[in-house]
């Protein structure tokens, strides 16, 4: 029995403690002490009957065999490294909603559920279904030319970001809202973000903090070239249309997570808009926006730490 692909914020899955999980994993082969977590992983596979599935880079350092990786296959998704790892993890499932346990390797992951001790723990307690699903909206971004005929199209858990290619210039650019323009924009780039993705770049442009349950999206300059443009919060089904404006509409490029990248042509304009399937993200005991917010940005007063 597979873990629900219905998404629930609070309480457990109803899943049977019985059934083995079906575990695909993700890893930054840049973190040592990733070929010990494989270790781990595998050693408690091994005592619980569960199947262990990854890519080619990872089969290379595992101590078991592992199955191929194919998002439709598994109940689970182990995330190993911080959260650039989860995001690239979350783009590999190939938008099937399959829950994702992220590890954090790193320094700050935001978007991580548990520390690199805390592995067989977490996965001991998934497979007994004491733990609660996060639903995530997603950023559905595509390229179309003049006509409207589509380019491309890329999925963003975090956000999609317009900006120059080459040399740092000024890009200027006019912004829909739903059909209705927001105003010419004369700015390094420009952030659509997700709620999830608030606390990424698009916070440190000087955009807002938005609870990531709340159906939203979020639009921010980068470093606008006018005290008149600051960032708007939009509806959670908005559709967000940019059209580069000359003389500064050439070698401009589209960033989806950080991650990966889309020429943006002449003549072509950029829309984003809600994909209609979420990202699931594995959380353990009650919601805990805030204290993450204090944990891993330093938010709020300080004084408790002597600042």
């Amino acid at each position: 029995m597979a873990l629900p692909r219905a998404p629930q914020q609070f309480g457990a899955p109803s899943r049977s403690a019985e059934a083995p999980l079906r575990i695909g994993i993700v890893g930054n082969t840049r973190y040592a002490d990733l070929r010990g977590a494989l270790a781990e992983t595998a050693r408690l596979a091994a005592a619980h009957g569960w199947s262990l599935a990854g890519g080619e880079a990872l089969a290379e350092l595992s101590p078991v065999p592992l199955l191929p990786f194919d998002p439709t296959q598994i109940d689970l998704l182990l995330t190993l490294g911080g959260d650039g790892t989860l995001l690239r993890g979350a783009r590999q499932l190939n938008h099937h909603e399959v829950p994702i346990l992220g590890v954090n390797f790193g320094r700050v992951g935001f978007l991580t559920a548990i520390a690199r001790d805390g592995v067989a723990e977490a996965l001991t307690t998934v497979a007994a279904g004491g733990h609660r699903l996060s639903p995530r909206s997603v950023l559905l971004a595509s390229v179309r030319d003049q006509a409207g005929v589509r380019l491309s199209e890329r999925s963003a858990l975090n956000d999609v970001v317009l900006h120059k290619g080459g040399v740092a210039r000024v890009v200027r650019f006019q912004v829909m809202v739903d059909g209705e323009p927001m105003g010419p924009v004369s700015a390094d780039g420009l952030v659509v973000a997700s709620p999830t993705g608030s606390t990424a770049y698009s916070l440190s442009a000087g955009g807002p903090v938005v609870v990531p349950t709340i159906d939203a999206m979020v639009v921010t300059p980068i470093c606008p070239h006018s005290l008149g443009m600051r960032p708007i919060v939009t509806r959670g089904d908005s559709v967000i249309r940019v059209e580069p404006l000359e003389p500064r509409a050439a070698d401009l490029l589209v960033s989806f997570d950080g991650q990966d990248t889309a020429p943006l042509g002449a003549g072509c304009a950029l829309e984003v808009r809600p994909a209609p399937w979420r990202v699931i993200l594995v959380r353990f005991g009650e919601p805990a926006f805030f204290p993450r917010l204090r944990e891993k940005l330093h938010w709020g007063d300080l004084s408790d730490r002597g600042v």
